[in-house]
This record gives structure tokens, C-alpha cells and sequence, in this order.
């Protein structure tokens, strides 16, 4: 499902204006972007937490000349569904 399929059902759902909808949507986006920026977690009860992790630089092969390369460190965003959400799912 891409965002503007998540946008009209939910304006569906809501009975509200597609734009309205999309404002909601991209300021929810915005909000747990911000959050992750600054290292927090987003808890979601019912779905899930959204939050950062840490990769630790690492050794890689360049895959066409088999040459070594370092990969640097990077901060990855992660997310873990809850229980209640796996459990909708089974």
C-alpha cells in the first residue's frame, strides 16, 4: 500500500477531505521523524515502537573487484511491531 492509497482509505474511513487526511498523515510522519532525529524512541501501544539503532563500521567486499572496503558507521531507523499487532496478524 503506498501513501496516497493509506490517504484515501483513511479519508474513507474518516469521512474527512483528502487534504486534511494528507496534512494528518505527513505531520504524524514529520512528528516520529523529529523524534528519531534526536535519538528518541516512539512507542505506538497496540502497534509498535519506532527507534534508532547504531551500526558499528564494518569490513565489506566491493562484489565485482573483490576489494575490501569499510563501511562507515550509520544510524538506522528500526521498528518492532507489538505483540498485539503479531497477534492480529496470525
Amino acid at each position: 500500500m503506498t501513501k496516497p492509497e493509506v490517504i484515501n482509505e483513511l479519508a474513507a474511513r474518516l469521512g474527512l477531505g483528502k487534504a486534511e487526511v494528507e496534512k494528518a498523515v505527513n505531520g504524524l510522519l514529520d512528528v516520529i521523524s523529529d523524534a528519531l532525529k534526536r535519538g528518541d524512541k516512539v512507542n505506538l501501544v497496540g502497534f509498535g515502537v519506532f527507534e534508532v539503532s547504531d551500526r558499528k563500521e564494518r569490513t565489506g567486499r566491493n562484489p565485482q573487484t573483490g576489494a575490501e572496503i569499510r563501511i562507515p558507521a550509520s544510524k538506522n531507523p528500526r521498528f518492532r511491531a507489538s505483540k498485539l499487532l503479531k497477534d492480529s496478524l496470525n
